[in-house]
Order: C-alpha cells, then structure tokens, then sequence
C-alpha cells in the first residue's frame, strides 16, 4: 500500500532578492503544501542570505518564518539543505521554528527510492574559485568573525555581495556550463552506485529530469525565481517535475 500524499522538494527560491511577486507565490505553494505533502523539502537557497549572529538573525523574513512554524506545528516534517546562500543556519532555525536543518549531502529515503539529496554548490568539475572561496566563508573562524557583527551590517555586506551583478531572466553560458558538470557529476554518480535510485539537487536554476538507467533518476528541482519548479516524488510513481501555476498540488 503506497502512501497517498507526495514528498514535494523545491529549491533556490533566493527570498529576499526574488521579485515580489514570486515571493508571494511561493508562501501560497508553501501553505497549500502543508496539506496536500507527506513530507516537504527546501533544497538550498531558501533565502538569499541567512545567518545567525550572536545578537539576532537575518531580518526581512518574518511572514515565511511564521509559515515555516505553521506548518512543523500541523504536523508536517519539513527540512532545509544549507545551500550557498543560507549555509549558515542552526539553532534558531531548528530550535524556533522547528525544522530539519542540514548542512551537507544526505542518503534518505525518500517515498521507497534512497536518494541523495544535495544543493549541488562545490560539486562537479569547474567553479575552481567559487570552491576556494566557499572553505573560506565556511570556516570557523570566519563565521565566528562575521557572527560579531550587528545583524543590520552584516545583512547590508551581504546583500551588495549576493546580488552583484546578477540578473535573474538570463541564462547564459555559465549557468549552462554549471548544469552540464551537475548532470555529468550525477550520472556517475548513479552509474557508480547501482543501488542509489534518485539524486535531487538544485543550485543551476534549471528544471532537469533525466533517466539515467531503468530505475535511476536525476532531478533537479530548478527555481523560483523564474521557473516556480518543484518536484513531487509519490512511492510506486516516476518522479515528476511540476510548475507552479496557483491551482492545486
């Protein structure tokens, strides 16, 4: 007997920075969610910057907060995977509002399949200077220093560096290059491990769902800051990559 209600994953939603509109309609997926998921899960990027600092947190996410709550207080389980924007969570996100809150990679099961469940940020081949400066902004001693902080400096410091030069519409050369080595880093990933039947990552901002032999699947969940892709995964079912369009789940 397979369980009637899906696990719905979705990822890089970038609050903070995502265009108001999107924000809007992702809280509105989030609550119809709550009740039609057995389980749901945020693959990296919740937010465009989250830290906790020794006085506070990241100020600005009151309303997704309070949704979050809402949804571990009715019952159901929700995690976040750190991703490259929101890797800096802990107590309060687990303590407060009541999540899953996990900072690396994870074998689960997810509805029957055990999948590996990634951001994706730091692997595949490429992004040389992005992995050296991301064991720089993980270390210790650098989160302890930006910790210090009043949250009010260090939300602004992260703000100019997170949305520097970006532009959510375009999807040029190096996004493409990132999915590439993704998707590459996948497949032999499954083609290694015969046993592990689904890999979920997030991170390009684009929607891919692949077969990679009978039985092995590749997801990722792509955005919402312009796609609002979410994948809905139901045990004894392929996994299927769905668009938001404000109807039902």
């Amino acid at each position: 007997m397979f369980a009637t209600k899906p696990v719905l994953i979705a990822s890089d939603v970038h609050l903070g920075s995502a265009p108001p509109g999107h924000e809007k309609a992702f809280i509105e997926w989030l609550e119809r969610a709550a009740t039609s998921a057995s389980w749901i899960i945020l693959n990296g990027d919740l937010f465009d910057f989250w830290f906790e600092y020794r006085t506070g947190t990241t100020r600005g996410y009151d309303r997704v907060l309070r949704t979050l709550s809402m949804i571990v207080d009715q019952g159901t389980p929700l995690t976040l995977m750190g991703g490259n924007h929101d890797w800096w969570g802990g107590a309060f996100l687990r303590d407060e509002i009541g999540i899953e809150f996990l900072q690396d990679p994870v074998v689960r099961k997810i509805s029957g399949r055990r999948a590996l469940l990634a951001h994706g940020d730091g692997l595949g081949r490429g992004d040389l200077g992005y992995k050296i400066l991301r064991t720089f902004l993980r270390g210790r001693l650098t989160r302890w220093a930006f910790g210090m902080l009043p949250p009010a400096i260090g939300d602004q410091i992260a703000s100019i560096v997170s949305r520097a030069g970006r532009d959510w519409d375009k999807y040029g050369e190096q996004q493409q290059a990132r999915s590439d080595a993704l998707e590459k880093w996948a497949v032999n990933a499954l083609n290694q491990d015969k046993e592990l039947e689904l890999i979920v990552l997030g991170h390009t901002h684009r929607p891919l769902l692949r077969e990679v032999n009978p039985g092995q699947w590749y997801v990722n969940c792509g955005d919402w800051v312009v796609n609002k892709s979410y994948l809905s995964l139901q045990e004894g079912r392929s996994p299927r990559l769905m668009t938001w369009d404000g109807g039902a789940i």
